[in-house]
């Protein structure tokens, strides 16, 4: 079974503080607009993903199973 990353834009701020904790899937552009680089959750980046969501000021990160 795999994990979705969902982001609420309409939420979000472009805080950072997710692309510090996990910089293989969230990253700002020059314009201060986050993006995802990857949606799925792997083993591999399941606890920086998860540290994201836990450190996500707005709450506008969450994982979907």
């Amino acid at each position: 079974m795999s994990m979705k990353i969902d982001v609420n834009f309409g939420v979000c701020e472009s805080n950072g503080l997710c692309v510090g904790a996990a910089p293989e899937v969230f990253d700002l552009d020059d314009d201060d607009n986050l993006h995802l680089l990857r949606d799925t959750v792997t083993p591999e980046i399941e606890e920086e993903v998860r540290d994201a969501v836990r450190q996500c000021p707005r709450r506008a990160i969450s994982i979907e199973d």
